[in-house]
């Protein structure tokens, strides 16, 4: 993915909370030149905290992929530093979706904050780890619990969430027809790193052309980029 068009998701990201009186902490701000005149930051840099843009290595960022920025965060064996829990915002277009995937540890709510119509659609796991399209799925939504079936499309409202459990494949998007969607997560510590189980092949984080420079570094190249 282009760094040119890493830096302009960033902006149009920020527009888009600007516009929805959604507002960052003050390092959602920082510029590549802000970061390097900062100083007690090395928490910021050890929790991953801040922008991830990724298209998940298609290369198809406008239909498949996402701009994420998480707030706070924990790493479950280093209790000295961070949250033992998580929360990001979670940018999507019109039409965008993430991968098919499950989490072996987290648990999380996905929250339709503002904007359009969230889409998602939850199947369970086997025990080898592939997707299960026969068995119904139960599904807890804003304390009300039901069964759907596999591959059912659930749709998520503005104020509306729904809680995945480890184990639980999901797939969710930004409806077409209904504008861009502004969703929370809130969750136990999360760790992209470790903790994505794919059914499909992609990779994480993007792999990135540098066309231009940084504008706003992102969560997994802080270390890298500022030491």
């Amino acid at each position: 993915m282009e760094r040119s068009r890493i830096n302009e998701a960033i902006k149009e990201a920020m527009t888009l909370l600007d516009d929805h009186n959604i507002y960052l902490p003050p390092f959602g701000y920082w510029t590549y030149g802000d970061w390097k005149d900062k100083e007690g930051v090395h928490h910021i840099k050890d929790l991953m905290l801040g922008w991830d843009v990724t298209d998940f290595g298609q290369g198809k960022f406008d239909t498949f992929g996402g701009v994420l920025f998480t707030l706070r965060n924990g790493i479950s064996d280093r209790p000295d530093i961070g949250t033992p829990y998580a929360e990001k915002l979670i940018v999507l277009k019109e039409g965008q979706r993430l991968p098919l995937h499950y989490h072996k540890e987290k648990t999380e709510d996905i929250i339709n904050r503002s904007g359009g119509l969230m889409g998602i659609k939850l199947y369970n796991c086997l025990e080898t780890g592939q997707v299960d399209y026969k068995t119904r799925v139960q599904v807890l939504c804003d304390g009300r619990e039901f069964a759907a079936d596999p591959g059912e499309t659930l749709y998520i409202e503005r104020g509306a969430s729904i809680t995945l459990k480890p184990y639980q494949y999901h797939v969710f998007w930004a409806e077409t027809g209904h504008g861009p969607c502004i969703l929370g997560e809130v969750s136990s510590i999360n760790d992209d790193r470790t903790d994505n189980y794919n059914a499909e092949p992609v990779s994480r984080f993007t792999t990135i052309e540098e066309d231009v420079p940084v504008a706003y570094p992102l969560c997994n190249e802080l270390k890298e980029l500022l030491g």
